[in-house]
């Protein structure tokens, strides 16, 4: 999972301005096709929560990025996941980045 991240402190769609909407929505697009290209998944999804009954636990605009592969069960309520560490995470970050910045 990917999110992107406005630098101005927004709390939700609700106040986000349209414009950087627009601009945070075209760069899912960038990330999307990257995750394609880079890891060969099946398709892609991106989810945006509001409020705490729309499932939002952090007070700061964000879209989450999804690469999806078939029988990934994303949406399926799981108690055994966890979070990767940092170092974990890294060299998959780095390989987005990478293609990015082509």
């Amino acid at each position: 999972m990917y999110f992107i991240v406005p630098n101005q402190h927004i709390e939700n769609l609700y106040d986000i301005p349209d414009e950087l909407l627009a601009s945070v929505h075209a760069f899912s697009k960038k990330v999307a096709m990257a995750l394609k290209e880079t890891y060969n998944c099946d398709g892609v999804s991106v989810r945006q929560h509001n409020e705490p009954f729309g499932d939002q636990d952090v007070w700061h605009y964000h879209l989450h990025v999804f690469p999806r592969y078939e029988g990934d069960q994303l949406y399926m309520s799981n108690d055994d996941r966890t979070m990767s560490a940092p170092e974990e995470r890294l060299p998959f970050a780095e390989k987005l980045r990478d293609y990015l910045a082509k």
